[in-house]
């Protein structure tokens, strides 16, 4: 069965901003000191965003969330491989508000930044490589 090409173009647009959000989390790494509530917001962007491409791809609707466990649970009935890594990486939720605003909590550390980023880059991967094993 050929893809839809507009569902090919809309899960690409996706992985797009989801690779924006990765290069903004990777050049705040870089500052002195690293702009860390800025890296881990980035990752629970690129998680979110990459969840989204697989499931434009699968033509599977969403709605507008930034909740990873809401959006896991959708793929892993796509993609059920995932299932433990979306587990994992439904702890990045919180980081799409957590400190966004004045009156949060503490930064969170590098160490804490890093493994926010380490986690969504899987993510990442792991989708944009099964979306371009399924492109004939």
């Amino acid at each position: 069965m050929p893809l839809d090409p507009a569902r090919v173009a809309e899960a690409r647009a996706w992985l797009r901003k989801a690779e924006q959000d990765l290069r903004a989390a990777e050049h705040e790494r870089k500052a002195n000191p690293p702009l860390t509530s800025d890296i881990v917001f980035h990752a629970q962007q690129l998680a979110e965003k990459s969840l989204k491409a697989l499931m434009s791809w699968h033509d599977r609707p969403f709605r507008k969330t930034h909740n990873l466990v809401e959006l896991g649970h959708q793929c892993v009935e796509l993609v059920p491989e995932l299932e433990d890594l979306l587990r994992r990486a439904a702890a990045l939720t919180e980081y799409a508000w957590k400190f966004r605003y004045p009156g949060e909590p503490e930064e969170p550390s590098a160490e804490e930044a890093d493994e926010a980023l380490d986690l969504a880059r899987q993510v990442y991967v792991a989708i944009r490589s099964r979306l371009a094993e399924a492109q004939p």
